[in-house]
């Protein structure tokens, strides 16, 4: 692929240059050398000279591994020039090494000031060594001891500082950007210490006998081996297997490296209705399809920039030089234009779009928060329908209070309950043709230390566009099933009904965190009934199908929340395993003065009748809507005329003195007054 060769290789015309003007600066500094000093090489034995061929052999296979820097180049050439060095010194090992640095950075098709930095670092590393073996005027002999062993290491040692010394003052001169934190044992420092303390095995051989010198080469390939297999396995966690992008731990860590200072914006594509071409062509076109797209979008951004697939249908660009939102923006439109034309596919022309959110980076700020900044964007253009969202100060979750209420969250969720100021309430559930009780739901409250009491709807606001919704839903979830064991316990069994976001149903982790505090706490899976509003879900219903798919296989419910108010397909409503609807309030506490809303009300109780659904009305305040409700052949339903929100210490009081009500009909016509 493209996008695997490195950014700073020659190719075509470019690459007879480079080779055309590095093996002329080869040969000058070669004839330099044979100046200075040609009595030096008119006495070297025949042991040098056939060094010297092996290591211009050896470097026409060099070791590079993954990444931008010269430093990340492993020459086979060093055990020989290394060797060259401890026996005959400086200058004849620089001639050799100058050569068959050419020959490597021809073969990888370095460009040329990349090849010179090559050559400049093992120049330094051969000086130093040069320098520790004068001091000590120590050459190897036919018998090595301890003391040479030591001395080899020495000199291996200065060899490898000043290689990488010189490789971090060129980063620094260059501006060329590096890692914040160094890894630990990199696979090129290990393989050019393996090639230092093979020289001395090679300066025996040669005084034995130099034929024996070409077996160095099987040492050789087992390096070559062993770096390939570093290089390889590191690329794996890396590389996505599909497209061949770099993955989220690549993008992770070039949003950690310091750059020059210059701004950055992070774009996150979520492709829309993905999974109606896995259920209509397979999932193996589907992946091709994720590989066309990956192809294209690689194809529309500059070599600069990044294209990374973060997983399933979720893609990024990190753009490296953009100059504002405005900038960014315009990336954006770019790469929406490039999706729109059809992806051909086993003869069908496939339509795709994509919802996109966009985080600024500048300076120093966390890789991380860009990320979760940019999946927040993202998420608020799918919900509202747009196809780009900046993340910004403009935008209206990023206001200084709402910033402020949702750091404070972020770290209650971090203490342990009942620190954290969690609290939940439990609104009883009426059946309306008995009166009796046949659940509850779940609402939410927070206590916050400076401001109270904060109600679900800012609550939810400020946490669903955002990942601490998960976290929220988590410790929800994990008090409602606790409470449900502990009534079941006490021999008065409910359901209680919880609400979730579509987000939180967007993995599959999230069954298995239900599944796994049903088992723990040992509640029957029928007495968990979680509620996911319509809006939500038919913002992207299926990304969501496999989750509610798994969660109604356990016997969990799933309740469509506030239905009415959005815009249902009645395709997707017929598809989804769904328990309920639930009326939304706004129609239920109209339905006794304005015909409309009871015509939309008797509808909704009709339609959920003839799905085989259950139909719950929210927001009954008085008797009259009650018997209405009844005349219309609602299930249940909930709200201040039986029962406001209370703990779940106040629901068990409540519930010993309740006595069910049964709505009488109204009796003849009804007109409602205008």
């Amino acid at each position: 692929m493209e996008a695997v060769r490195p950014r700073t290789a020659a190719s075509g015309p470019r690459l007879r240059r480079a080779l055309i003007v590095t093996a002329g600066l080869t040969v000058l500094a070669d004839l330099a050398l044979w100046a200075v000093a040609p009595g030096t090489f008119r006495m070297l034995p025949m042991a040098y000279w056939i060094m010297a061929v092996l290591a211009v052999v050896a470097d026409a296979r060099p070791h590079p591994l993954p990444g931008r820097r010269v430093s990340r180049v492993v020459l086979p050439s060093t055990c020989f020039t290394f060797a060259i060095v401890l026996a005959w010194g400086f200058v004849p090992a620089l001639a050799v090494q100058l050569i068959a640095v050419t020959v490597a950075g021809v073969r990888m098709r370095h460009a040329v000031p990349r090849t010179i930095h090559l050559a400049l670092q093992h120049a330094a590393g051969l000086g130093a060594a040069a320098v520790v073996a004068g001091l000590v005027a120590w050459r190897i002999g036919p018998r090595p001891d301890l003391r040479d062993a030591a001395l080899t290491c020495a000199a291996a040692a200065a060899w490898i500082a000043a290689r990488y010394t010189v490789a971090a003052v060129v980063r620094r001169w260059t501006a060329e950007r590096r890692p914040r934190h160094r890894r630990r044992a990199p696979a090129d420092l290990l393989a050019s210490a393996a090639l230092l303390l093979l020289a001395p095995v090679l300066l025996v051989a040669a005084q034995v006998s130099p034929v024996l010198l070409p077996l160095a080469l099987l040492a050789l390939h087992a390096v070559h081996r062993m770096v390939r297999w570093a290089g390889e396995s590191e690329q794996a966690t890396r590389v996505d297997a599909l497209t061949g992008l770099p993955n989220r731990r690549a993008l992770q860590s070039t949003m950690s490296e310091r750059g020059p200072d210059r701004q950055r914006a992070l774009i996150l594509l979520d492709l829309d209705q993905f999974r109606t071409v896995n259920d209509a062509l397979g999932h193996g076109a589907g992946d091709r399809l994720l590989a066309r797209v990956a192809d294209r979008l690689t194809a529309a951004v500059p070599r600069h920039d990044l294209v990374v697939r973060l997983g399933g249908d979720e893609f990024a660009v990190l753009a490296t030089r953009v100059e504002g939102a405005a900038s960014a923006r315009r990336i954006a439109e770019h790469l929406a234009e490039a999706l729109s034309r059809p992806f051909p596919m086993d003869g069908t022309p496939v339509e795709l779009t994509a919802s996109m959110g966009i985080a600024l980076q500048s300076g120093r700020r966390d890789g991380a928060t860009l990320l979760r900044e940019a999946e927040t964007a993202m998420y608020e253009a799918k919900q509202h329908g747009d196809q780009v969202t900046v993340h910004g100060p403009d935008a209206p979750h990023a206001s200084p209070e709402r910033l402020a209420l949702l750091a404070d969250l972020r770290t209650a969720l971090r203490r342990d309950p009942p620190d954290d100021g969690i609290v939940l309430y439990y609104q009883p559930q009426i059946a309306i043709a008995t009166g009796e009780v046949v659940g509850v739901e779940a609402l939410l409250r927070w206590r916050h230390p400076r401001r109270g009491l904060v109600g679900p709807e800012e609550l939810l606001r400020v946490a669903e566009p955002t990942p601490v919704m998960r976290l929220l839903t988590a410790r929800v979830l994990t008090e409602v099933v606790t409470q449900l064991a502990a009534w079941r316990f006490a021999g008065r069994p409910l359901r209680a009904a919880v609400n979730v976001s579509a987000r939180d149903l967007h993995g599959g982790e999230f069954a298995d965190l239900v599944g796994g505090l049903l088992r723990d706490h040992e509640v029957p899976a029928d007495l968990l009934q979680l509620e996911i509003t319509e809006s939500a879900l038919m913002t992207d219903p299926h990304r969501v199908l496999d989750t509610i798919t798994r969660l109604d296989r356990m016997g969990v419910a799933i309740s469509l929340d506030d239905f009415g108010t959005g815009f249902s397909s009645l395709q997707h409503l017929r598809r989804l395993p769904l328990a309920e609807v639930k009326i939304d309030r706004s129609f239920v506490l109209g339905m006794a003065t304005d015909r409309g809303d009871a015509a939309i009300v008797r509808s909704v109780i009709g339609l959920a009748e003839s799905l085989g659904l259950r139909a719950v009305a929210e927001g009954v305040e008085d008797d009259v809507t009650w018997r209405l409700l009844a005349a219309a052949g609602c299930h249940a339903a909930q709200g201040w005329f039986h029962a406001r929100p209370m703990p779940a210490g106040e629901l068990a009081e409540w519930l010993s003195r309740y006595r069910p009500i049964r709505p009488g009909v109204l009796r003849g016509p009804w007109s409602p007054a205008k």
